[in-house]
């Protein structure tokens, strides 16, 4: 099953149509190992560059591609469990200033990535259809935990389409 419109705010729409899969665990799955192997592939001369002034290195996409994953995860979480208290935004540029990527190395991020993303299919292996479809507020409006799995997925993708883009 997939979110339907009214399962998500509009800002979703364009992260969720990446995501071709109709099931959420497949969706899952397929952009784990996208990531996975995208993370594997990108040149290591490249990971400190960055293609204007202001804008993240390679290896600051991917931490926030890593960030974001937990928190949408947690929002994800909450929903299932029934917690419906509105959750804050989070500013992602105070979160990439904030990360010191000077002792990281693009493996320990593919590692990371790679168990956070673990994790999270098995959050929602344990989620019934009842459970995916519980909505919970967020800042800017009302998701359900399904929306938020595919948001997981179409995030990580939007992220390596702007990589492949902009930075190789």
């Amino acid at each position: 099953m997939r979110p339907q419109e009214k399962d998500y705010i509009p800002y979703f729409e364009y992260y969720i149509n990446l995501i071709p899969e109709d099931d959420i665990i497949s969706a899952l799955k397929t952009n784990h190992q996208t990531v996975l192997d995208f993370i594997e592939d990108i040149p290591r001369q490249k990971l400190n560059y960055f293609y204007d002034d202001g804008k993240w290195t390679v290896k600051q996409v991917i931490n926030h591609i890593i960030d974001t994953e937990r928190i949408l995860s947690y929002r994800a979480l909450r929903f299932a469990r029934g917690d419906n208290q509105k959750v804050l935004a989070f500013d992602e540029d105070l979160y990439a200033a904030n990360a010191n990527l000077t002792n990281t190395n693009i493996q320990l991020l593919a590692d990371e990535f790679d168990s956070v993303r673990l994790s999270n299919i098995l959050l929602f292996k344990q989620l019934s259809d009842k459970e995916l479809l519980l909505k919970g507020h967020m800042a800017s409006g009302e998701v359900n935990v399904l929306s938020l799995g595919y948001m997981l997925c179409g995030h990580a993708q939007h992220h390596i389409n702007i990589i492949k883009e902009r930075y190789l």
